[in-house]
């Protein structure tokens, strides 16, 4: 007899189709060896007894603060600790349930709908401005477009393309010049009709720059205001173009002045939620969120997005990460800009776990292989 211990991370329904288990079996396998932690705050002190003893009842458990059974205060944080199929069967239990549990089950069956992307697509970054943070990015006019066909060729799926530098203290520049500096690119791509090898991005919250990109074969727009400009959300519903929506707090400006959250992932989580809410009343149908990593946040803040994407996933909108070569891998092991591929990746590669869709990088041919490398210890 041979006994190995295997990681949780397995593909459960292929491994057990491999297995030879029934067909019937596989689902019900599968969904006992996926486990949930699911961290409730604010919930009434008779809500949590009661849900403490039904988790139980079906081999969950409920970790509550000390003192909750003699409800020694009339609220408190727990953390629900259940398999996929245990949280099934908590979830209908709790729909008939006082105390505020009847919401917290519909909630519960949103996350159980939850499902992770197959598919990650790369967005290669290029800059048609002289002062973003990595030199490595800035490209002009035929020098782009080089550099554009390099990172199809090396596995990119979009290009994302910006004019102004959106680092901390960045200086404020007028849509004009934006424009200046990204039309003889996008009147390339439109010339040369690249947008049939590869889609385009826009990285612009002005309508002007907007509008002339999506004249020339742009389909996205990235907006670092989330859709803050009215204008902007008229222009991407008038042509179809998907929505990037990013949270910020403060501008480039202010951003990194002593960001503070009540809690991030619920700040967070409430913008997207008024953000998508606006993209709808406007009639835009394809809405991408990215958590805005280094937009306003600090070290702890960017790592909890990252490790906790999934949170957002019950949005039912795919997640976009960038934190391509960002100042944060500093803070956490000293380097410079140019020296923080490895750290870029191995963030990314979290991202990935957690649900992402997207990765906006700056080195495209790394990712791929990473990525590839990834799936292949999936299997």
């Amino acid at each position: 007899m041979i006994v190995e211990k295997y990681s949780n991370e397995i593909d459960a329904k292929s491994f057990l189709k491999n297995l030879g288990v029934d067909g019937g079996g596989v689902s019900i396998l599968a969904s006992k060896m996926k486990h949930h932690l699911i961290y409730i705050k604010d919930l009434k002190v008779g809500g949590a007894n009661i849900l403490k003893q039904d988790a139980l009842s079906v081999g969950a458990d409920l970790a509550v603060p000390r003192g909750t059974v003699v409800a020694s205060t009339s609220h408190v944080d727990c953390l629900l600790i259940a398999s996929q199929k245990q949280l099934q069967l908590l979830s209908k239990k709790e729909l008939s349930q006082p105390f505020g549990l009847k919401e917290l089950a519909l909630k519960l069956q949103k996350i159980l709908e939850i499902k992770k992307p197959r598919h990650v697509e790369i967005m290669g970054v290029i800059n048609a401005n002289d002062d973003s943070f990595f030199e490595g990015s800035r490209f002009r006019d035929s020098d782009a477009i080089k550099k554009i066909e390099q990172m199809v060729e090396d596995g990119a799926e979009i290009i994302d393309i910006g004019g102004v530098s959106s680092r901390p203290n960045a200086p404020v520049v007028s849509a004009k010049e934006e424009l200046q500096r990204v039309k003889p690119i996008l009147d390339s791509i439109k010339g040369q009709k690249l947008y049939e090898n590869v889609k385009f991005s826009i990285d612009s919250y002005e309508p002007e720059v907007i509008h002339y990109a999506l004249e020339c074969g742009f389909g996205i727009i990235n907006d670092i205001t989330g859709l803050q400009n009215d204008e902007v959300c008229k222009i991407c519903a008038e042509y179809g173009a998907t929505a990037v929506i990013m949270h910020m707090q403060g501008t480039p400006q202010t951003m990194q002045n002593n960001p503070k959250y009540d809690d991030i992932l619920d700040d967070v989580y409430t913008f997207f939620q008024n953000r998508i809410d606006k993209a709808n009343s406007f009639g835009i149908k394809d809405i991408v969120l990215d958590v805005g990593i280094g937009f306003g946040k600090t070290l702890e803040d960017n790592l909890m997005l990252i490790k906790h994407l999934e949170h957002f996933l019950s949005l039912e909108k795919p997640l976009l990460v960038g934190a391509s070569r960002k100042s944060m891998i500093d803070k956490i092991s000293t380097s410079t800009v140019n020296e923080r591929v490895a750290g870029t990746i191995a963030l990314h590669l979290e991202a990935v776990k957690n649900g992402v869709s997207c990765l906006r990088v700056h080195d495209v041919k790394e990712h791929l292989q990473a990525l590839k490398v990834y799936e292949a210890l999936k299997v």
